[in-house]
């Protein structure tokens, strides 16, 4: 099932479940609890971050490929950081370029997004995917300037700005993807193939992620869970490619499909 969020006539915020690109089921009840699908029909308005978290986690360096092509060793645990709440973007707005603390080396991270379907705390791997509301495409926009020479040695500044978390365009629940490790996952630049990478080759799995983040730690429910990206992109390159303004970056991730954002510089 396809789960998107968007907003009815008067301008509530309600949950469908996508029927076709214009329209879904209304569902009643909570997402995270206890809900059900409706026979009304209602349009797709417009479509927003199918969730809004309470917590968002990055990953970092959790492809081989990746992994390599920035010159690190391989981690021997998950190493994460977190995005600021006001980083989520909705599918097809954009992607701003910071131009109060400035950078000029903003960078695209294609995602498989992991969306927790209930609070949880010291999940085990076996028991990791029955916590898994569901799963969408995402990407880790990271301000390089600020993650590597202005960051302090953390990465939550510079991949923390405002807009910097699109994620779409629906959620695909669970049950339509029993393995989130047989996934391909691509990333276009003005639809130039930019990232081609297969969640197979993930360094933790997500079951592992997940066992990992919730010992001794609470996730509630709704927290996203961004899996790292795969090789290929622009901070990688020779010369380095970064985004501008008029540029428009795709994700695309088998059985999930596709989430663009256009880039524009803050006012």
């Amino acid at each position: 099932m396809k789960i998107l969020r968007t907003r009815n006539e008067s301008g509530c915020i309600v949950y469908l479940k996508e029927i076709s690109p214009t329209e879904g089921f209304l569902i009643e009840g909570d997402i995270f609890g206890s809900f059900s699908v409706s026979e009304q029909r209602l349009p797709i308005r417009e479509r927003l971050a199918p969730v809004h978290p309470p917590l968002i986690i990055g990953i970092a360096q959790n492809y081989r490929a990746h992994a390599l092509e920035m010159g690190g060793d391989l981690p021997r645990k998950p190493v994460f950081f977190l995005k600021m709440p006001h980083s989520l973007q909705d599918p097809g707005k954009p992607i701003l370029l910071p131009r109060n603390l400035r950078s000029d080396k903003v960078d695209f991270e294609s995602e498989l997004a992991v969306i927790i379907g209930k609070t949880c705390r010291n999940v085990s791997e076996p028991e990791a995917l029955e916590h898994v509301l569901g799963y969408a495409a995402a990407n880790d926009v990271s301000a390089r300037d600020w993650q590597k020479e202005w960051g302090g040695g953390q990465f939550c500044r510079g991949k923390g700005f405002d807009t910097f978390c699109p994620i779409g365009p629906h959620i695909v629940t669970r049950e339509d993807i029993p393995d989130p490790g047989k996934l391909a996952i691509r990333g276009y630049l003005n639809d130039e193939l930019m990232q081609d990478g297969h969640t197979s080759d993930l360094i933790f799995s997500v079951p592992q992620l997940i066992a990992f983040l919730s010992g001794s730690t609470t996730l509630p429910a709704g927290t996203v869970i961004l899996t790292g990206t795969p090789s290929g992109v622009g901070a990688a390159r020779t010369p380095p490619l970064y985004l501008k303004a008029g540029d428009r970056y795709t994700v695309e991730i088998e059985s999930i499909g596709k989430l663009e954002n256009p880039v524009a510089e803050e006012a």
